[in-house]
């Protein structure tokens, strides 16, 4: 039995591809932020020995989450394993084991929206936070690009180019 969730009215509006989108959208701004703090050089006497190589690592870790995004929104929006594993430099079934947990993970959430922690009384959404509540990753995403992306002059930069569910037909009313 699949649960329900406070947001599901307003992820109902987004088709599975435009919260892929979503989330790899959100995952890049994350990569864009932990690079910036990598470029100015100001603090450097502040931060202790080896300090960049953290952030470094980090920056790391975050390209393979936004990695990952990419692959399961190619694969919402029609990918084959052959056209992924083409950029990846690596060959279609190796590809497919690489991310298959993480795109089973992500087709799951959509079945078993929430997962219980460690108490037992909490639900942690398994979702990530921008398809789970896609209006308020469409707001802050936008307002992100505006204000870091200068040759953008869109008034909603992220959220005018996904690609939306299509809204049921409204009843005919006779005259």
């Amino acid at each position: 039995m699949t649960e329900t969730t406070p947001y599901d009215a307003a992820r109902a509006r987004f088709t599975r591809q435009a919260l892929a989108r979503l989330v790899l959208c959100d995952h890049s701004a994350d990569v864009a932020d932990g690079a910036a703090g990598l470029v100015t050089t100001g603090n450097d006497p502040d931060t202790g020995p080896g300090g960049r190589v953290s952030q470094a690592f980090q920056l790391a870790e975050l390209a393979e989450r936004a990695l990952v995004s990419a692959v399961i929104y190619e694969r919402e929006r029609g990918s084959s394993w052959t056209e992924i594993a083409q950029y990846l430099g690596i060959g279609p079934a190796e590809a497919e084991e690489r991310f298959a947990a993480m795109l089973d993970d992500w087709n799951t959430a959509f079945e078993v929206p929430y997962r219980l922690d460690n108490t037992g009384r909490k639900r942690i959404p398994q979702l990530p936070t921008a398809a789970y509540d896609p209006a308020w990753a469409c707001d802050r995403l936008d307002t992100w690009a505006g204000n870091r992306l200068i040759l953008v002059n869109e008034e909603r930069p992220v959220s005018s180019g996904l690609v939306m569910a299509v809204p049921e037909e409204l009843p005919s009313v006779n005259p």
